[in-house]
């Protein structure tokens, strides 16, 4: 009798190998199903991680707080080390303060799970030092005590950017402790003074630039937040160009009595051609400003005609009675793929309490015009300095004006097409069971233009913050769902990246 057919490796039949095939995709269902629940049973050690890390007063624009800043960037390295990633603290040298202080920067932490040269490498960068807050500022409570409310966790940090940078760390140690393999190797870059300008990292990856970088396949960003409650992936961020305007006028501030009527003071000429710059409609009167930007695409218009946003849910948020644009469409371009000026203060100008009867004698004024795709900030501070030095010549003031650009950060724009996004897509869906809006962010994350300038990697951000979080203000706050489903998210993510083919750039 003829023993019976054993399928080895080498005999597997058609039939047997079809069925396999047939069941992969149930296996990764199956796995990350187990994945989920496993972040769903250790959800309560998240939110404590959380709750140390907004715990450190990691405030990078006090000086005061430098040495909690320092200590933040350990404490998220030792983080790293106990997981068994490969952890460097990269010196990125000292800054020197206006009064002459030097100090150092914290160190830039670096980390790397997996060297798999079949697979991809994913670098996500985050950072943890944080805006200033006080309780006295309008906090309903200690903004470094982490504060759970009806599934909210209040905290400065929490959502910008703490519990993202926690999640894609969870999301990695999920993989480890359920000892299945990363399907990507993962490479983490984590910073300390993102808030106050990113001081010494663009050096660093220009630096690294072939070294640590040489490898990385793709660049995620989790440093945004979603436009509604349904999730989203960005796709581009405007620039940002910020000015000072100066008058000089009198040697010294002069008495309103004694003085005024007999020189041409420094602040109606300032708030004069401050005027100059934007119509009371939005139109932005700089010659060439507008002229640059690359006209909406009937494609763009679809894409903004399927965003998910309310006008009076933003209306009321924002406490305004009346927008700028009243349709959907025309809100979100102005928003996110136009330039816009706004004017953000005087400095010289009196302004406590009281009646001080004072004539400046030389008055700041301090604006910004956010970039859009195919602005230069280089052409855009010859232009402004052009015009407003034209309007202040019709004025004939024998007072002096001086025009300085003091930021000069480029836009940043992805293709949605690209194999990252439709990745992103089949995360989102994987684990919310929707399709996520493409949006654009209004504000502007300089250091994803960097990344894409000097290494030439793809990137795309993931934001895992709700469109409420509150960032920068009193009472910010990461919902507990956003935080454990975003986990969920990045491990999903990481999941779909490793079936982009090789050929993909």
């Amino acid at each position: 009798m003829k023993a019976p057919h054993t399928c080895s490796s080498e005999k597997m039949n058609p039939q047997t190998l079809l069925l396999i095939l047939l069941l992969l995709p149930a296996a990764r269902a199956f796995q990350f199903t187990r994945m989920a629940q496993y972040v769903d049973s250790h959800q309560e050690e998240y939110v404590e991680a959380l709750r140390d890390w907004v715990a450190i007063e990691s405030d990078s624009s006090n000086v005061l707080k430098r040495p909690d800043l320092h200590h933040m960037m350990e404490v998220v390295a030792q983080k790293l080390r106990l997981m068994g990633g490969t952890v460097e603290l990269v010196d990125i040298g000292e800054q020197e303060l206006p009064n002459g202080q030097i100090l150092a920067l914290p160190k830039v932490v670096t980390a790397q799970f997996g060297n798999d040269t079949s697979k991809h490498t994913v670098c996500v960068y985050g950072h943890v030092d944080v805006q200033p807050a006080k309780l006295e500022d309008g906090w309903n409570t200690d903004p470094y005590n982490l504060t759970e409310i009806n599934g909210h966790l209040y905290g400065r940090g929490a959502s910008d950017n703490k519990a993202p940078v926690l999640a894609w760390i969870h999301a990695v140690g999920a993989y480890q402790a359920l000892h299945m393999d990363l399907p990507v190797n993962v490479k983490f870059v984590i910073e300390g003074m993102e808030e106050t300008g990113s001081n010494g990292l663009d050096a660093m990856i220009l630096a690294q630039r072939n070294t640590f970088f040489s490898d990385v396949d793709y660049i995620i960003i989790s440093d945004c937040g979603w436009l509604s409650r349904r999730p989203a992936l960005t796709y581009g961020t405007r620039g940002n160009c910020y000015f000072f305007a100066e008058v000089e006028g009198p040697k010294q501030d002069l008495h309103s009595g004694v003085y005024g009527g007999s020189v041409i003071e420094p602040m109606t000429d300032l708030i004069g051609i401050l005027d100059s710059l934007i119509s009371p409609s939005g139109k932005i009167q700089i010659p060439g400003i507008r002229e640059a930007v690359a006209p909406l695409t009937d494609e763009e218009w679809k894409m903004y005609q399927d965003i998910e946003f309310d006008l009076e849910n933003y209306k009321n948020k924002t406490g305004v009675s009346q927008l700028m644009y009243d349709n959907k469409v025309d809100l979100l371009a102005h928003m996110w793929r136009y330039p816009t000026v706004s004017i953000h203060g005087i400095e010289g100008a009196f302004s406590d309490p009281g009646t001080k009867t004072v004539i400046p004698a030389k008055v700041t004024g301090k604006f910004s015009i956010r970039q859009v795709p195919n602005m230069d900030p280089a052409v855009v501070k010859t232009q402004v300095t052009d015009y407003l030095h034209s309007v202040f010549g019709k004025r004939k003031s024998p007072n002096k004006l001086k025009v300085s650009m003091v930021i000069g950060a480029k836009p940043w724009l992805a293709n949605t097409q690209h194999p990252l996004y439709e990745a992103g897509k089949a995360a989102v869906n994987k684990v919310f069971n929707v399709d996520p809006d493409l949006i654009r962010e209004g504000g502007t994350i300089p250091i994803a233009r960097t990344f894409q300038d000097v290494t030439g990697k793809s990137i795309i951000m993931i934001p895992i913050g709700g469109f409420d979080d509150g960032l920068h203000s009193q009472n910010e706050k990461m919902s507990r769902y956003n935080y454990i489903e975003g986990t969920k998210l990045f491990i999903a993510y990481l999941n779909e990246v490793s079936q982009i083919k090789k050929t993909s750039v």
